[in-house]
């Protein structure tokens, strides 16, 4: 009978590029688990798996297996087919906003777990809690019964769905893995194969204002996620989405609630993000058999987006999780910032650049972001982009309306705004909003 490697042995192979078993990952990343591995051998494996990668089956079995390393959601008794949405987090980016409402309406049920902004990136779940009283601290039998009841639930991940994934985050964040493509991969869809799904929409963002910043980098990265939604029987498609530069017209929670809610109601919108919304609310209508198509989705989205459908079921959302839906038909009720500062434009020309990471800054040092988990934030302040890459502007005109709590927030956002627009003689070159799409089920 062979003898079973050590712990010591396994990592000398993978140190060489070799492969482990799914027997050997489930000794390595289980033990560390369940506190029989010490985390300095687990770093060692990441470091490892940074330098050499992991292959598709290995990778395949390990996000199983942190999936399975805590509870596994089942979405049978909603009882009707159940999608899944998740975006790797971009400036600006409040499409869960839109989309979960959006698809809900047209009778695919959403089971969306989303995260809190940490960073450059703003959370949907802060975005959410901006209507009073709204709760996203689901149990998952209540995440369940929600999606059954209402169409669709907006929550936050419970310590038991993917334990794995929250304690090797912990330490390939201080061990300078973080940025493994494959680890990122397995960290995402772990989490989704844990919710339950059988559908899955990835949105992942590529630019300046997104995590990923190599465009190769971000279709390897949509590529290994829908490899790992096959292996696991699940419809994976992934679409690759420009953030050289911010998503929308605002930065910062109520205000990007507003914009979602103005888009809902049909009224005139930023081109990208209603595309991008279309986009990938039609992908999650074919998945769920609400369409035959993606382009026929897409045109069902567009038409509800057109009629103002969308907020009733929004409002069916946030009533269901404790909130006020009030601003919903009256934005004046969302959390407002007592000072206002307009951003004005010094020379005539076109907007050629709006840079996101310094939009991002601003509205976080404004107090609409967190620096650590756990920081509170401000969900009035952030800003508006009156203007957009393209557009003509003359001397004076409005580029930008920073929202502060305090006179000198204001000045001193105005000062990084206007640093951020750049304005130059001739329009640029705009790429599209859409730049890949990669799926399971073609």
């Amino acid at each position: 009978m062979p003898s079973v490697p050590s712990i010591p042995e396994l990592l000398d192979r993978k140190r060489w590029g070799g492969r482990l078993s799914r027997d050997e990952l489930e000794r390595l990343v289980g033990g560390y688990v369940h506190g029989e591995v010490p985390d300095y051998q687990v770093s060692a494996w990441l470091m490892a798996v940074c330098c050499h990668g992991l292959d598709r089956q290995e990778l395949a079995d390990l996000t199983d297996l942190m999936a399975r390393s805590g509870r596994m959601l089942d979405l049978r008794p909603v009882g009707r087919p159940v999608v899944d949405k998740h975006s790797t987090g971009g400036v600006g980016d409040k499409l869960s906003l839109i989309v979960v409402p959006l698809v809900a309406a047209l009778g695919v049920a959403v089971a969306k777990l989303s995260g809190r902004g940490l960073g450059f990136t703003g959370g949907t779940l802060d975005k959410l809690e901006s209507f009073a009283g709204l709760t996203v601290d689901l149990s998952p039998d209540q995440f369940i019964r929600q999606i059954a009841q209402t169409g669709a639930a907006i929550a936050g991940q419970t310590p038991d769905l993917a334990p794995a994934d929250g304690k090797l985050y912990a330490l390939r964040d201080v061990t300078g893995t973080v940025g493994s493509i494959p680890l990122i991969a397995s960290s995402v869809m772990s989490k989704k194969l844990a919710g339950g799904a059988p559908a899955i929409v990835l949105d992942v963002k590529q630019g300046r204002g997104a995590f990923m910043r190599d465009l190769e980098e971000a279709r390897t990265l949509a590529e290994l996620m829908v490899d790992i939604g096959r292996a696991a029987g699940r419809q994976v498609t992934a679409f690759v989405s420009d953030m050289d530069r911010p998503l929308g017209r605002c930065v910062g929670n109520a205000l990007e609630v507003r914009e979602a809610i103005e888009v809902l109601g049909g009224a005139q919108a930023d081109a990208r993000l209603v595309d991008l919304a279309t986009t990938v609310a039609g992908e999650m209508l074919r998945l769920g058999g609400a369409a035959s198509t993606a382009e026929e989705g897409r045109e069902r989205a567009a038409e509800v987006l057109s009629q103002g459908a969308g907020l009733g079921k929004l409002r069916e959302i946030v009533a269901a999780q404790g909130g006020d839906p009030a601003p919903i038909d009256d934005l004046i009720l969302l959390p407002t910032a007592p000072v206002l500062a307009d951003v004005t434009s010094t020379s005539a020309g076109f907007v050629v650049d709006v840079e996101p990471l310094a939009i991002a800054q601003a509205a976080n040092r404004l107090g609409a972001g967190r620096a650590r988990k756990g920081d509170p934030i401000d969900h009035a302040v952030g800003l508006e982009l009156l203007r957009s890459p393209g557009d003509p502007v003359e001397r004076g005109d409005v580029l930008a309306r920073i929202h502060a709590a305090s006179e000198r927030q204001a000045s001193e956002a105005t000062a990084a705004v206007r640093q951020a627009i750049v304005l130059g003689g001739q329009p640029p070159a705009l790429r599209p909003i859409v730049l890949d799409r990669v799926s399971s089920h073609q």
